[in-house]
């Protein structure tokens, strides 16, 4: 199974760059993984919605123009999906998390909050994350073999970001953030990238006002994480840094289910 997560900044201005399509048919993902959708459903044109290789799930914000995810799964890899959405004592009303099950596997896109608008966002932020790993913590409990991806809005390590001194103080990479992260691999949630490539540098967001992308002073915000009883079923992991039409970059993900 192939996967594709892309925070694209606003779906319908990647579709009218022509970078949606360029970047379906580059990697024919199996489930595409879309965070910042930025439009309700009936916004979309019918290529977004009613596509004939694809089943296609949103998740908007009440906001207009605001955070949103969707889910998109081939129509050849399943004819029934699950979806749903939000986790137990969340209101989603920002479209932050996406999900689809497929007979015993449970997917997830997310889009997790940034925390920087004020302490009440930096609270709500901290308890999205505690809330959303007690969820996938629950579920493996159950018996559910997960996979989740998005946009975290946090790096993890130095090596996540070009400018780890400088930004010691700033919302992302704060240690109560980087600490969280911590506690999902303790729990035994693999960063896929990062324990495939150790020590490699790798961004996957870029702050579009400074040029920081022509410079590669990025971070690396965006991830996927498996079961640990998952990992060894990944055969490819890669960030797509030629792919244009967003500050993010897309990460892609190759996985050969267990039967």
């Amino acid at each position: 199974m192939k996967l594709l997560c892309w925070n694209v900044n606003g779906i319908r201005a990647v579709e009218r760059k022509g970078e949606l399509a360029r970047v379906l048919e580059k990697h024919d993902p199996d489930v595409f993984f879309v965070q910042e959708t930025k439009a309700s459903k009936d916004k979309l044109s019918s290529a977004l919605t009613d596509s004939p290789v694809y089943h296609q799930f949103y998740h908007a914000a009440e906001k207009p123009g605001y955070s949103g995810t969707a889910i998109w799964v081939k129509k050849t890899l399943s004819s029934t999906p699950h979806w749903c959405t939000g986790m137990p004592g969340f209101d989603d009303t920002e479209g932050r998390i996406a999900r689809v099950d497929l007979d015993n596997i449970t997917l997830f896109g997310v889009y997790f909050p940034n925390g920087g608008k004020s302490a009440d966002a930096w609270q709500g932020k901290m308890q999205f994350y505690r809330d959303f790993l007690a969820h996938i913590n629950q579920l493996r409990t159950q018996g559910k073999q997960v996979i989740w991806c998005g946009d975290v809005n946090c790096a993890h390590a130095e090596i996540d970001i070009a400018r780890p001194k400088a930004n010691e103080k700033s919302i992302g990479f704060l240690p109560e953030e980087r600490a969280w992260i911590s506690d999902v691999i303790t729990h035994q949630w693999v960063d896929v990238y990062r324990r495939t490539y150790p020590e490699t540098v790798m961004y996957s967001w870029w702050h579009m006002i400074s040029k920081a992308r022509q410079r590669n002073v990025g971070w690396r915000i965006d991830y996927a994480f498996v079961d640990q009883s998952l990992y060894d079923h990944v055969t490819h992991v890669h960030y797509d840094n030629a792919q244009m039409g967003s500050d993010h970059c897309p990460l892609v993900l190759h996985i050969d289910l267990p039967e």
